[in-house]
């Protein structure tokens, strides 16, 4: 069964799918609108983004917070065999269908793989690792089986048993209940958010610069430009690489061992303090 350590896009060995089967549209997150199943224009002839380095100076900060989390190379690589959307009149019609199941299905997996790692979890372990399994064996079928899957109804049953998971970790005494809170451009600058509820809750552009994140469930939060320079998010509750990415931090931010930096964080502010 996967670990989260395994479940990293490879888009060496994909065909460039994110560039390909969403739609987008003109925001502050893209420059351009993008219908479904259209190749990105940035998209060169070798499935490499041609501004991939200047991404957010283009006006796409939208591509660089991606990340399905391996579902890519997995419609690629075992879904179809390694064959080629461009060249391939069946993967061409399919990929629009089966690459949004699989972003789910690696999703659920992430969270699962998490939830079987804390100790807190024994009197649920056989219920998740039954789900990982199951989860698992569906994202190695074929395209018909993918796309004719209930995944909503499996992501909601998953969803009651990370529920289980995280009141099992966040134990007896619990922090904050802020499951779902508008806390848009909030000020949270150093606030005890200690296994705090945040399930799903509205972060955007909130300051929590030196917060106390330790423990809190993270599961949904919306996370775009919240500032987390200096905030400790180490033992956060189902954090993702999306969300990691679409925060802003540096090299203060304290994140769980299986994360890594994005390179778009900025470098620490030089210290002001006077020599000693």
């Amino acid at each position: 069964m996967p670990t989260r350590g395994e479940l990293r896009a490879d888009c060496a060995r994909c065909v460039a799918l994110c560039c390909v089967v969403p739609a987008f549209q003109a925001s502050a997150d893209f420059a351009i609108d993008k219908p479904a199943g259209r190749p990105c224009p940035n998209l060169t002839g070798e499935l490499r983004c041609g501004i991939h380095s200047q991404l957010r100076e283009r006006g796409f900060p939208g591509c660089t917070v991606f990340d399905c989390l391996g579902a890519g190379q997995k419609v690629t690589q075992v879904t179809f065999g390694g064959r080629d959307w461009r060249t391939d009149a069946t993967v061409a019609r399919d990929v629009g269908a089966v690459f949004p199941v699989m972003r789910v299905l690696h999703e659920l997996l992430w969270y699962l793989s998490e939830a079987l790692e804390l100790a807190s979890s024994g009197p649920i372990r056989g219920a998740l690792s039954a789900a990982l399994r199951d989860a698992d064996a569906l994202s190695r079928s074929d395209a018909a089986t993918l796309v004719a899957d209930d995944v909503e109804g499996r992501r909601r049953a998953v969803a009651d048993l990370l529920l289980q998971a995280s009141e099992l970790a966040r134990g007896p005494r619990p922090g904050r209940n802020l499951r779902g809170a508008d806390l848009v451009g909030a000020r949270l600058r150093r606030a005890d958010l200690r296994k705090a509820n945040l399930r799903g809750a509205l972060l955007i552009g909130a300051d929590l610069r030196g917060a106390d994140l330790r423990g809190a469930d993270l599961i949904g939060a919306d996370l775009r430009g919240a500032d987390v320079r200096g905030a400790d998010l180490t033992g956060t509750l189902f954090l993702t690489p999306l969300q990691v990415a679409a925060a802003r931090g540096d090299a203060t931010t304290r994140l769980p061992p299986v994360h890594t930096p994005p390179a778009h964080w900025s470098p620490p502010l030089p210290s002001t303090a006077p020599p000693s």
